[in-house]
This record gives structure tokens, C-alpha cells and sequence, in this order.
């Protein structure tokens, strides 16, 4: 294969991947973007620390740590669905833990506020922090995806 022909297929490959992925996630007209005051009046004032300030509920605190029934863990701050309740696992953290989430509904960075890096997750739709991922839970993906209740609400199914 020349080598032209090479590159083209490879990007032909690449351009594919990114169509599909687009595809999961959401677009950019479902971003929900508010002022700081629209968020206060929107949501609980732990809700509000947690969701856009990055803050962390006490652990054994939320009510969703006992939750077992069938439905969707969704964002308390814009109702993007995030985790079904097949993902979801008793860790023992004291904090709703899943171990994997629904495709396109979470974006990730590092954190360095604790001096190890640490890989923080948000809404995909409206940038709310939920927790942090660590490599420490169950097959078969191995992830804990150890979230603050006050940033999720239960919808049954």
C-alpha cells in the first residue's frame, strides 16, 4: 500500500471513530449552561456546594446508599441519566458507587487537591461535579465510580 493511500485510510478510520463517539455524546444545544444564582435557586444548598464547587457530602449521609430498586441514578443538577442501577454496588465507602456509567454522560480531569492525582468526573450536559473513579471495584470493568449522593436523583423504572 502506498503510503498516501495509508494515511487517507487511516484518517478515513480516525474521522469514523470521532463520528461514532459524537454520536454518544451529548451535543452542545443539550449543554445546560446557568448564572451562579440560577444554581442556587435551582438546587438544595448541599446540592449547590457539591454540584458547582466541587464539595463533598459526609459519606453514610445519603439515602441513595440504600437504594435497590430498579431505575436510572440521573444528575440532581440538569436530570442527564448517569448510571442504571445494574452499575450500582455497595463499596463500603459510604457513598452510591457504581462501576461503570452510561455512555457520553460523563467527562473527566485530574484533581490534585488532595496532592495525588486523582481523576474527578462530571455531567456531561451541565459540567456537575459527582465524584471521583478510582481502579479499586468489581468486574468486570474494575472501577468505583464513587459518587456524592446529593448530586444524583433516583428515577424508578
Amino acid at each position: 500500500m502506498k503510503r498516501r493511500h495509508f494515511v487517507l485510510a487511516l484518517t478515513g478510520l480516525f474521522a469514523s471513530h470521532r463520528v461514532a463517539q459524537a454520536a454518544t455524546e451529548p451535543t452542545r444545544a443539550d449543554k445546560v449552561v446557568l448564572s451562579d444564582a440560577e444554581w442556587k435557586k435551582r438546587l438544595s444548598p448541599e446540592a449547590y456546594d457539591v454540584l458547582r464547587h466541587e464539595g463533598t457530602e459526609r459519606a453514610g449521609t445519603s439515602p441513595l446508599n440504600n437504594e435497590k430498586r430498579k431505575g436510572t441514578f440521573a444528575c440532581a443538577g440538569c436530570d442527564l441519566p448517569l448510571f442504571t442501577s445494574e452499575s450500582k454496588y455497595e463499596s463500603g465507602t459510604g457513598w452510591p458507587s457504581f462501576f461503570t456509567f452510561i455512555a457520553g454522560s460523563l467527562d473527566t480531569k485530574t484533581d490534585f487537591k488532595l496532592v495525588l492525582p486523582r481523576t474527578e468526573y462530571h455531567c456531561a450536559r451541565c459540567g456537575g461535579h459527582q465524584g471521583h473513579v478510582f481502579d479499586d471495584g468489581p468486574k468486570p470493568t474494575g472501577k468505583r465510580y464513587c459518587n456524592n449522593g446529593v448530586a444524583l436523583k433516583f428515577v424508578p423504572a
